[in-house]
C-alpha cells in the first residue's frame, strides 16, 4: 500500500513563488510506487487548498482560477492517525478525509521554514521530512546561528545585530557606531530571509543608510557584517541528520554581481524559472584543489551537525581567496529546489533523495515515539481549587 505523503508548499513568504516551483519537483520525483504525493498549497494568506490540478505548475500562472477549482482543507488527529479533510461539503465528489503517513515540508523561508510549520506537524504527531522546530529556528536567524557556529569553533563572520526602533529613534548614532566598528565596505542581511531578499552592500554611509531601511522593511532585526572584498561563493549540500551525515559535491554559484542576487537565483526575462536552483547558472563541480574540496564538506557537516539539522540542507560559504579561508555563511533547512542537482552529481538521484528524507523522517518519529510526554494522571480529580470568586 502506498504511502500518503503531505507535500507543504507556497506560504507566507516572499520565496512563496519559488516554493511552489519546488513543490511540484519534488512531486513530480517522488516514486509514484511507494508515495501517494498529496500537494497541499499554502496561499499567501495562509490558507490550505488541495486538488488534481495541484499537482502541476501551468494551474500557478492563474492563481485565483486555481483556487476555484481546489478545496480548502485543514488538518486534525483522530484515532492516533493524521487526516487531511475539506472544510466546506460539495454536491458532487468524495468530502470523506484522506489518512497521512507523513509530511514533505517545502515552504521556503518565513512560517514554513522557521520552525512555524514543523511546530505544527509536531503538534499533530505527524512524522515530517528535514530540520525539526529548533534547528529550523536556529538556521533560519542569521545572528543566532553564526553565534552558536562560532561558540562550536567554527568560522563565521562576526556581525552587529540592529533592532528597527534602534535604528528609526537614532539613526546618526546608529550609523556612527556602524562605522566605528566595520569599515567599508559591510554587507546588510534582514535576520530571517533567504533567497538573497533584502541583502545590500554598502560602499559608504549613504548607502549604508538606505541599505538599512530596506532591510528593516523585511525584518525587525537585521545583521551587518564586514564584506569579504575578495571572496567566491562555495555551496555544498548535505544530507542526514545529528548523528550520521554526509557531504554533496560543491558548487559555485556565478553572479553578475558579487553578491548573488534573488535575480541570479530564480529570474529571467520573463520572469520565475520552472527549474528553480536547478536552472541558476552554477560551476559544478566547483573548481577547488580536492583539499579545498574535502575542507569545504567537512565545514558543512559539521555546521550541519552543530546546529542540529535533519534531512537535506544546502550550507553556503564563503571563500576569502585573500587569505585562503572559508567561512560559514548560512545554512538552508529547505534549500530551493533542495538541491537535488547536487546530489544527482553526487551520484544520488532526486527519487531517491525523497526517498531517504522520508526515511529519516520516520527515523526521528520512532525515536521521539519512544519518550515521555505526559503523566497518566489527572490532579484535578485529586485536589479542590478556589476559583477567582473564592469559591471551591
Amino acid at each position: 500500500m502506498k504511502m500518503q505523503i503531505a507535500v507543504f508548499f507556497g506560504g507566507r513568504s516572499v520565496e512563496h513563488e519559488v516554493s511552489i516551483i519546488t513543490g511540484m519537483q519534488a512531486i513530480a520525483a517522488l516514486d509514484k510506487g511507494k508515495y501517494e504525493p498529496l500537494p497541499v498549497y499554502v496561499t499567501k494568506d495562509g490558507s490550505l487548498y488541495t486538488g488534481e490540478d495541484f499537482h502541476y505548475l501551468e494551474p500557478y500562472k492563474d492563481i485565483s482560477a486555481l483556487l476555484e477549482k481546489g478545496r480548502q482543507i485543514n488538518f486534525y488527529r483522530s484515532g492516533g492517525r493524521v487526516c487531511m479533510q475539506p472544510i466546506a461539503k460539495r454536491l458532487f465528489g468524495s468530502d470523506k478525509p484522506v489518512f497521512i503517513d507523513a509530511a514533505l515540508p517545502l515552504m521556503h523561508g518565513t512560517f514554513g521554514e522557521d520552525g512555524c510549520l514543523q511546530g505544527l506537524l509536531e503538534m499533530l504527531g505527524l512524522p515530517y521530512a528535514g530540520s525539526d522546530v529548533l534547528s529550523s529556528a536556529l538556521c533560519m536567524d542569521k545572528a543566532a546561528s553564526k553565534a552558536l557556529l562560532r561558540a562550536a569553533g567554527l568560522p563565521a563572520l562576526d556581525d552587529a545585530v540592529l533592532q528597527a526602533d534602534s535604528f528609526h529613534g537614532s539613526t546618526e548614532a546608529v550609523l556612527s557606531a556602524i562605522e566605528s566598528r566595520y569599515a567599508y565596505p559591510v554587507v546588510v542581511k534582514p535576520v530571517n530571509l533567504g533567497s538573497s531578499v533584502g541583502v545590500t552592500k554598502a560602499e559608504c554611509r549613504e548607502k549604508l543608510n538606505a541599505a538599512l531601511g530596506m532591510a528593516f522593511g523585511f525584518s525587525e532585526r537585521v545583521i551587518i557584517e564586514p564584506a569579504l572584498v575578495h571572496m567566491r561563493e562555495i555551496n555544498c549540500s548535505v544530507l542526514g541528520d545529528a548523528q550520521n551525515a554526509r557531504a554533496s559535491i560543491c558548487e559555485e554559484p556565478v553572479a553578475r554581481d558579487d553578491i548573488l542576487s534573488y535575480t541570479d537565483k530564480y529570474q529571467s526575462g520573463k520572469g520565475v524559472k520552472q527549474d528553480g536552483l536547478s536552472g541558476q547558472k552554477r560551476i559544478i563541480p566547483a573548481d577547488l584543489s580536492p583539499g579545498k574540496t574535502a575542507e569545504a564538506q567537512k565545514l558543512a557537516v559539521s555546521a550541519f551537525s552543530t546546529l542540529g539539522c535533519g534531512g537535506v540542507a544546502r550550507v553556503d560559504l564563503m571563500c576569502d581567496t585573500l587569505h585562503d579561508k572559508f567561512y560559514i555563511n548560512e545554512i538552508n533547512t529547505i534549500p530551493g529546489s533542495l538541491s537535488f542537482y547536487l546530489w544527482e552529481k553526487s551520484g544520488l538521484g532526486f527519487s531517491g533523495l525523497l526517498d531517504e528524507m522520508i526515511t529519516l523522517a520516520f527515523s526521528r518519529a520512532r525515536r521521539r515515539a519512544g519518550l515521555t510526554y505526559t503523566y497518566e494522571t489527572n490532579i484535578l480529580s485529586e485536589a479542590s481549587w478556589k476559583s477567582s470568586k473564592g469559591k471551591a
